[in-house]
């Protein structure tokens, strides 16, 4: 049986060594390149399934690794880690390649359904736009709109809306929320769960007369499509 390869190009010693125990409980193999110049040779020497690429490496830069790789006509899907979160970074990097962006920090469990997705395409993919009623959004270009409306959102903000809609009719805690859309490590106050879904609703409900983002009370939070 074919084991699946993942290449982590990553400098944060304590991060990768994180990320490669958590794809190894999950059996995947992993290599890590700590350095730019290790991760290019190793993506052009070696064949992986799949390669988790930081931007900001010693070295060689990650945008410069994914646009070599690409102008070589490797097909190796490559999901960008990285601390910026300016939209032209994003825009950037999709354009070079990448099949998939995540703004560190980030939460495990999402990682994993992020590459779990990307292998399942088997090759280059397209992000999915989520939708609820009239209201779109973006994971691609960090955008949201209502109609033709668009609406900023923080990445947080973001974050918690593009959980719910990966969720959309469940209903969602806030262990689940923290667990998805904040750091691994996180420990702070749950209720901070409270006040994002707050500024959600003055943001996507309140202005539009909806009710889109419902509180089940001892539950969590449904994002009720009937209400978008």
């Amino acid at each position: 049986m074919h084991r699946v390869r993942i290449l982590i190009v990553e400098d944060e010693r304590k991060l990768a060594e994180v990320l490669a125990s958590a794809l190894q409980a999950e059996r995947y193999e992993t290599v890590v390149a700590p350095t730019g110049e290790d991760g290019f040779f190793r993506a052009n020497a070696e064949t992986f399934d799949l390669v988790l690429l930081d931007l900001m490496l010693p070295g060689r830069g990650g945008l410069e690794i994914l646009e070599t790789l690409r102008k070589r006509d490797l097909q190796t899907p490559v999901l960008i880690l990285t601390a910026r979160d300016g939209i032209e970074d994003r825009v950037q990097g999709l354009d070079l390649g990448a099949d998939d962006y995540l703004v560190k920090p980030f939460a495990l469990p999402e990682l994993l359904a992020r590459i779990r997705a990307l292998l399942r395409r088997g090759g280059r993919g397209v992000t999915v736009t989520h939708a609820a009623g009239d209201l779109r959004l973006d994971p691609a270009t960090h955008r949201c709109f209502r109609g033709e409306e668009e609406i900023t959102l923080t990445a947080r903000e973001f974050a918690t809306l593009e959980y719910l809609l990966r969720r959309v009719g469940e209903v969602v805690s806030k262990t689940e929320i923290l667990d998805n859309v904040w750091d691994f490590a996180f420990d702070g106050d749950p209720n901070i769960v409270e006040v994002y879904v707050r500024h959600l609703r003055r943001k996507l409900d309140e202005p539009f007369g909806r009710q889109l983002i419902q509180t089940i009370r001892g539950v969590g939070y449904r994002l009720d499509p009937s209400g978008g």
